[in-house]
């Protein structure tokens, strides 16, 4: 990981401009492998948090996000009350997810990675986002300056407590543990 500057922490944090998620217009989404065959996906629906952004000083990044795990959708209740149980996301034990960035760098390619704390049933794992954007700025109908960006990473359900399985009578096992996160903020700009 190349690192984009060198300025002083003063002078990033007085350019560093706040942005609000704009939960409505953002997505969180999940694949996981099922019977080995095929994946299920899902989303959250309740997100939010900040982004601190200079985009002339990208390393001063600052990215604090929390997500309702009682909010998770695969468009099947039973499979959902299943996922927000003790034997997966343990929701009443552990409401919220919360992903902190703590540092940035940009690769070869010019390509952006975030590189923060997943913290998941009061398990913190460092974790590295793949980052597209963010756009130029737009302002929208009712003069709010917005900007979006991407991200996608893949983590392993096992490294935050989540092992729950059932083994197949052909081999291998229900549910995988590589589960792939694909991110799409809009961001509204904080007067």
């Amino acid at each position: 990981m190349q690192t984009t500057s060198h300025t002083s922490e003063t002078a990033r944090t007085a350019q560093t401009t706040k942005w609000a998620i704009d939960g409505s217009h953002s997505h969180v989404g999940f694949s996981v492998r099922h019977l080995m065959i095929s994946n299920v996906r899902g989303t959250f629906e309740k997100i939010g948090g900040t982004v601190a952004w200079d985009p002339s000083h990208p390393d001063a990044t600052q990215i604090d996000v929390t997500i309702d795990i009682a909010s998770i959708n695969t468009r099947e209740d039973k499979r959902d009350a299943h996922l927000r149980s003790a034997d997966f996301f343990d929701a009443e034990k552990y409401p919220k997810l919360t992903y902190r960035s703590r540092g940035v760098g940009r690769r070869r390619d010019g390509t952006i990675e975030i590189i923060g704390d997943l913290t998941l049933r009061d398990t913190t794992r460092v974790v590295v986002l793949d980052v597209e954007g963010p756009t130029p700025e737009q302002t929208d109908p009712w003069g709010n300056t917005r900007i979006a960006a991407s991200a996608s990473t893949t983590i392993k359900r096992s490294d935050f407590g989540m092992t729950w399985n059932s083994a197949l009578e052909t081999g291998g096992v229900l549910v995988g543990d590589e589960v792939r996160i694909q991110i799409e903020l809009e961001l509204v700009k904080q007067k």
